[in-house]
């Protein structure tokens, strides 16, 4: 069965047909042409197809394109310009926090929406006092982070570009 939808991705309008068991990321990917988010273990385990949905951080393989009529999709790519880039990418780019570059797409948009939960004082597993506001540590975003897996092990370089972005 097919149904059309309208998704906004990167700024931009997109109405298209989809089959009702396509996953957002095959739309995005094999449909739209959007390179960003990457297809790596299609399980929703590695990270590498993270997207902002609706400002949200979201694993497209594990999301169906119907479930998201309506929603506005930020990809990696989305995030800023070749010259205007934004601040996460300045800071991967600052601390080589990729290797392959191959996971680089979702790390950068899962640091957008965890940066965005511990703004709005979100607490996770590792902070401390559920109460207050979320310290942004080392441990706390390696936390936050957990979700999203690097190959080359560029963890180091990934948590310092976070650090820098957050402005610590």
């Amino acid at each position: 069965m097919e149904t059309e939808i309208m998704l906004t991705v990167d700024g931009e309008e997109r109405t298209v047909t989809v089959d009702t068991r396509m996953t957002l990321l095959d739309l995005l990917r094999e449909r739209l042409a959007v390179a960003a988010p990457k297809k790596g273990c299609d399980h929703g385990q590695c990270g590498s197809c993270t997207v902002l949905l609706d400002g949200r951080r979201v694993t497209t393989c594990l999301a169906l394109a119907v479930q998201h009529d309506g929603a506005e999709i930020t990809t990696a790519s989305g995030l800023g310009t070749a010259e205007a880039l934004h601040p996460l990418q300045r800071a991967f780019l600052d601390h080589d926090g990729f290797q392959c570059g191959y996971c680089t797409p979702g790390q950068i948009c899962s640091a957008a929406g965890m940066l965005a939960e511990v703004e709005a004082g979100w607490p996770s597993h590792v902070t401390p006092d559920v109460a207050s506001a979320p310290e942004l540590t080392a441990a706390e975003i390696r936390e936050r982070m957990s979700g999203n897996l690097c190959r080359c092990g560029a963890y180091v370089n990934i948590v310092a570009a976070i650090e820098q972005a957050a402005g610590r």
